[in-house]
């Protein structure tokens, strides 16, 4: 059972993170676990785990817990990795191909069936198993792979065109790595990553906390007082 209210992007990176602290406890053979226990054990709120999952039922029984390999099973369900989504990488160089080797390994719901670049010397390769083609094809190899999600890693001159090829193409989702705010179909879930903007923040925060090491030092120096 799930709710009809909007969950939030916050709610569902919890989600995640909640699937990855479960396989940690599956993997450990618990076979239990209280949300206080799940809380304590990966320095989470108790309160916010139970508050997620009732945005989509009954997980648990008071007292007893959640058994580990149900709700994994279930969060699974809830986050579309119980199924194979077909993928195409949008530009294979250092960010692309990085992703695609990622994609690549292990056992992923989300399965690299096609990628396109505009390099010559890339075209006709073959990276992780996956051949490299034309990106003037975009359209056309996205339509033939089957591929339901496009992953962006090209410049911000050329997110645009490609993704309006995408859509073209029927894809369903895009995840955009180019830094660009881009026009977007109301009809395909689009997310955007700028990674450039993490790193800024994080200098922020760096700034932030070296202009206050400095202030209480200023502070507790001698006669820096009355």
């Amino acid at each position: 059972m799930t709710t009809s209210g909007e969950v939030s992007p916050h709610t569902l990176h919890r989600l995640s993170i909640y699937l990855r602290c479960l396989r940690g406890l599956r993997d450990s053979n618990v076979l239990r676990v209280s949300s206080q226990d799940l809380a304590d054990r990966f320095d989470l709120s108790a309160a916010q785990i139970r508050k997620d999952l009732a945005h989509f039922g009954e997980f648990g029984i008071r007292g007893v817990g959640y058994d580990v390999q149900h709700l994994t099973d279930r969060l699974r369900n809830l986050l579309g990795l119980d199924r194979h989504h077909p993928t195409i990488v949008v530009g294979v160089g250092n960010l692309g191909s990085a992703l695609l080797r990622f994609l690549a390994m292990g056992d992923s719901a989300f399965r690299v069936v096609a990628a396109v670049d505009n390099d010559p010397s890339q075209v006709g390769t073959s990276l992780a198993g996956v051949r490299i083609e034309d990106a003037a094809r975009l359209t056309e190899i996205a339509t033939i792979s089957g591929a339901e999600i496009g992953v962006l890693t090209v410049p911000a001159s050329a997110a645009q065109a490609n993704y309006n090829s995408l859509v073209l193409a029927g894809i369903r989702a895009v995840l955009n790595f180019a830094p660009i705010r881009l026009a977007r179909d109301p009809d395909v879930v689009t997310r955007s990553v700028d990674l450039r903007m993490f790193f800024e923040e994080l200098g922020f925060l760096l700034v932030r906390a070296d202009s206050a090491t400095v202030h209480a030092t200023k502070t507790m120096s001698p006669g820096s007082g009355d």
